[in-house]
């Protein structure tokens, strides 16, 4: 198989996987659509991770595809040369076990926020205001040397590749993880925020993906970072300010 039609064939396979995800999170949302709200919408920890790597595929897929694409031509070159190759899945297996388990620590806190929220009356009486303090804090994480660090091997796979290469499947598995690592420095924020606007926003899950993908992989993705954050920092003072413009929550945080 040449590189070209290698590499198409892994971007097709990433497109593929993406677009099912989409598809059955369109569908759940829509047989959720009348259920209790809430942090987790009343799911169970299995269901909320079963959804939340579905939305992991849907959203991270995509944006990771650049770097995704440079570890598998890396490795068939290896193949073509006769050396020992590790398959791609390796590596992606490793990046999605990081994310799924930053899903289990954020039901986990949810659980703890509602069952908090239900002993605190204060809490629940300010439930939309906390939300909108959450969109700050990402708008203000957005001007962060950590965010910005993050973002920028994210944005630079061949470097991410010159500096952190590991040979076989232990090492390229660590890769996954370390790449997984500054994607999660670089964007978990941006997924905090879907707690306060519902889990299952699809709407929500469009605009955050487009912004991490232009973020990482346009020309000026640096600058739509600032951007998106002085847009953030602005809607969660508004609904400080004024908490009904935030999506009402059934049962507040």
């Amino acid at each position: 198989m040449t590189l070209h039609r290698e590499r198409n064939v892994i971007l097709a396979l990433l497109l593929v996987l993406a677009a099912a995800s989409w598809a059955l999170l369109i569908w759940q949302s829509v047989m959720m659509n009348n259920q209790a709200m809430g942090l987790t919408m009343g799911m169970g920890a299995v269901l909320f991770l079963s959804i939340w790597v579905v939305m992991m595929v849907a959203m991270m897929f995509p944006t990771a595809a650049p770097m995704i694409l440079m570890f598998a031509r890396v490795q068939r070159d290896k193949r073509h040369n006769g050396r020992a190759f590790v398959p791609t899945w390796v590596f992606v297996s490793a990046y999605l076990l990081l994310w799924t388990l930053f899903g289990v620590l954020a039901y986990g806190g949810a659980v703890w926020a509602e069952r908090l929220g239900q002993q605190v009356p204060w809490l629940m009486a300010n439930a939309a205001r906390i939300g909108g303090s959450l969109f700050v804090l990402a708008g203000l994480y957005q001007f962060t040397p950590l965010k910005r660090s993050c973002l920028a091997k994210c944005r630079t796979p061949l470097d991410f590749v010159l500096s952190s290469w590991r040979d076989g499947y232990t090492g390229s598995f660590r890769m996954g993880l370390e790449h997984g690592v500054y994607c999660l420095g670089c964007c978990w924020l941006l997924f905090v925020i879907f707690f306060p606007l519902g889990m299952m926003n699809v709407a929500a899950m469009a605009v955050v993906t487009l912004l991490i993908f232009a973020e990482k992989s346009l020309l000026p993705g640096q600058r739509i970072a600032r951007l998106a954050a002085l847009a953030l920092i602005a809607y969660g003072a508004l609904v400080v300010l004024v908490p009904g413009v935030l999506p009402t929550m059934r049962v507040p945080m």
